[in-house]
């Protein structure tokens, strides 16, 4: 098999590679080609495009024994069949204008991390290189949005933004050709919200700004990487002019058809079970129901054993898997689910329900149907599966239920400490299904999403309400809507308008594609019931995540800053920093009392700052794929930043760059109308810690049993708004801790 260069940003050897290696794969006969994906796991090209051949070159060189390959930008979707691949040396962030003080005011809006003046207002504040993969807002509000790449302003609007106190019917983002349909959808379509799929690249940085801060609510998910992992295309920054390619458009519009590949292998699946032998990989389960059994149907239980565990992986009544709290289609739609990976769709006589998420196993898999009624039909589609399972993850959907929320806790959907016998699991969490309440009652999806990677005790996640997450704004207006990755497909305005108790059901969908989450020891995924977890609604929940069990992301090493035996064993020197000093506080997890009741105790740590800099040695796994930093920190000093240098050979190297935006303190604008001036007002929340993690580039860690790191403070002086004093600028170190990636080893 030919080989791809070593290393694809080199771009005038690249492309010359390029082209040979295209001449020479168009000359392949249909058995060479077959070799290259048994033997490398790589996508076969359907044609001989020039975008199809890049994809089949890159993937035809990667070895087993490296770590998979990571679809970037576009490619995440046009690689979508790599959903179960791990991404390794990647790390997924959640922003959003969330309420501070763990409580909902302004149902979350409006919390901005500084102001730079009155029309840029900035939500978003991250140093690169990454990718922003998604982006949503309440409405138009905030528009127009000011998307800073690499220091280039991009302004981004939508058609009520001229003149927002009357809304335009039918609206879109502008410029429209940039933020077409389906990967970017308006408040007429969502029910309430903008949102946005279009992969937004920056090379140095990105930073987003809300002109307007009537109710300027968002959240915002990107990802960043480690310099010097496999990506299937280089980072680029977003140039504000090109159009998203007409091929994933393409694909994105075909949610709600048959997804996969003809001429795929066949069983039935019947009531009881059905067992496939591996290794293969499930490209579509399906199943059909006569219309009268639907309701009947909803209720089955769908359970999925990979490999004979000792537990199924996927395990969850079957409408709420296929992402409807229950099959009740109240307006006769033909779509109860018309999702990129989920399909519940209805004709004259059949229900049918289709999954084309990507299941991988090795030996066998065992599929349960229990509780179905009579007149069930059902099958799955496969194909063989070569690749090693240390590069993959099995499909676990993980079903929760919530019949009496504890007060002042979250609901824990997901954690993967406590399934299949508990352990440790790599893998990236891709979406949930949950019904949110049993009687229509709306006002608990105020409750926001805070999700956990790998022991952080900072969310790296953290939403601003249920139905945002969802897709929606402002609870969907009590309306139905499904979208290719998010839905509210089933539930009434009201209790007072549901026709039938069935019709009181309210679910929602969220899934993950370019903007799934990865993990690499442990996720916890958590939901606020109601806007302080005040809520006694009953919820059920299904938690979609790829999962092998095994780590691909070991602690190595733990510096306490402030304990001298700490200091002296990993040979910190900060000449300039302050003497320890004791901190009382708490993390970000909700409200700190509820009811009288104390919920999260405040608890004590010790640190030091620092003006200038800090260095000291770590150890980490030679075996490294890439090694994650995390720190802790005192969040009251704002802007933190500092370069990074790693010792190589005798000399240091640059690492990047270290950057934490704003701190514990923020400016709140919350004018009663749409064109309300900008105010200027400032809060402070008691959680001064925090968990920040910084990504090493591998050239600095591959091979390496220890490295020596220099951290260089670098004061950013923005103040929270224009003419507010500056507070003290400093670097807050309480605890570094490192982490390496590993393939995971099972």
């Amino acid at each position: 098999m030919v080989a791809a260069p070593s290393h694809f940003t080199c771009a005038a050897s690249a492309e010359a590679m390029r082209l040979r290696l295209v001449t020479r794969l168009r000359g392949m006969d249909e058995a060479i080609k077959t070799t290259a994906v048994h033997d490398f796991g790589c996508p076969a090209p359907e044609t001989d495009s020039e975008e199809a051949m890049r994809l089949f070159i890159l993937f035809a060189a990667a070895a087993a024994a490296q770590p998979p390959v990571v679809p970037v930008g576009l490619d995440a979707y046009r690689l979508w069949e790599r959903w179960p691949y791990q991404r390794i040396g990647v790390r997924a962030y959640m922003r959003s204008t969330y309420d501070r003080a763990g409580g909902n005011e302004r149902a979350d809006a409006s919390h901005f991390l500084y102001q730079l003046a009155d029309d840029r207002n900035v939500t978003l504040d991250v140093e690169g290189p990454g990718v922003l993969y998604f982006a949503r807002y309440n409405h138009w509000h905030g528009s127009p949005w000011h998307y800073e790449v690499d220091g280039v302003s991009h302004v981004v609007r939508e058609t009520s933004t001229a003149d927002p106190e009357h809304p335009a019917p039918h609206s879109v983002f502008l410029p429209e050709a940039l933020f077409p349909k389906p990967l970017a959808w308006t408040w007429a379509d969502t029910k309430g919200a903008d949102l946005t799929w279009v992969p937004i690249g920056f090379e140095k940085r990105f930073r987003m700004a809300y002109s307007r801060t009537f109710y300027g609510t968002g959240y915002y998910i990107y990802h960043q990487f480690v310099d010097g992992i496999r990506l299937s295309q280089p980072i680029k920054a977003w140039d504000g002019k090109t159009p998203p390619s007409r091929d994933v458009l393409d694909l994105i519009d075909r949610s709600g058809s048959d997804l996969v590949p003809p001429g795929l292998r066949e069983t039935a699946v019947a009531a009881g079970e059905t067992t496939v032998r591996g290794p293969a990989v499930i490209r579509a389960l399906e199943f059909s129901v006569p219309r009268e059994q639907a309701l009947a149907f909803s209720h089955a239980r769908l359970r999925i054993t990979w490999d004979g565990r000792a537990a199924p992986s996927i395990d969850a009544p079957i409408a709420l898997f296929f992402g409807a709290g229950l099959l009740y289609n109240r307006d006769n739609r033909e779509y109860l689910v018309k999702s990129f990976p989920m399909v519940i769709r209805y004709d004259k006589d059949r229900v049918h329900l289709s999954c084309y998420l990507p299941m991988p196993f090795f030996r066998a898999a065992r599929i349960e149907l229990s509780g179905a009624p009579a007149g069930v039909e059902g099958r799955v589609r496969y194909a063989p599966f070569r690749d090693k399972p240390n590069q993959v993850g099995y499909l676990h959907a993980t079903y929760r239920d919530h019949p009496a929320p504890e007060l002042g806790k979250d609901l824990v959907l997901l954690d993967t400490r406590q399934v299949e016998g508990g352990g440790e699991w790599s893998g990236h969490f891709i979406g949930t299904s949950f019904i949110f309440s049993h009687d229509a009652v709306l006002d608990t999806l105020e409750g926001d999403p805070r999700f956990f990677f790998d022991d952080s005790r900072t969310p790296q996640a953290y939403g601003t309400g249920t139905e945002e997450w969802g897709g929606g704004g402002d609870y969907w207006g009590g309306l139905n809507m499904t979208l290719p990755f998010a839905g509210h497909p089933v539930g009434a305005k009201s209790a007072k308008d549901a026709v039938s108790p069935e019709d009181k059901i309210e679910s929602a969908y969220r899934f993950l594609l370019a903007d799934l989450m990865p993990f690499g020891r442990r996720a916890e995924i958590h939901l606020e019931h109601g806007g302080t977890n005040e809520s006694k609604e009953h919820y059920e929940t299904v938690t979609y995540w790829y999962g092998a069990p095994a780590p691909s992301l070991i602690q190595t090493d733990d510096l306490r800053i402030g304990d001298e035996a700490s200091e002296r064993l990993h040979q910190y020197n900060s000449p300039e920093a302050s003497a320890p000093y004791e901190i009382t506080s708490r993390y970000e997890w909700g409200p700190d009392t509820m009811e009288g009741k104390e919920i999260y105790p405040a608890e004590t740590d010790r640190g030091r700052t620092t003006k200038a800099q800090s260095e000291f040695t770590l150890k980490i796994d030679p075996r490294n794929e890439g090694v994650m930093l995390r720190r802790k920190l005192d969040y009251q000093f704002p802007n933190q930043r500092a370069e990074v240098y790693v010792e190589v050979g005798k000399q240091w190297k640059p690492a990047g760059i270290w950057y934490l935006a704003g701190s514990n303190t923020c400016v709140f604008s919350s004018p009663r109308g749409e064109l309300g001036a900008t105010e200027h007002v400032v809060q402070s929340s008691n959680r001064r810690f925090r968990d920040d993690e910084f990504l090493i580039p591998l050239a600095a860690t591959k091979g390496r049993s220890t490295i020596r790191v220099r951290v260089k403070f670098t004061p950013v002086d923005t103040p929270l708004f224009p003419g507010h004093p500056l507070p003290e600028l400093a670097w807050s170190e309480m605890r570094y801790t490192a982490y390496s990636w590993v393939l995971p080893r099972w």
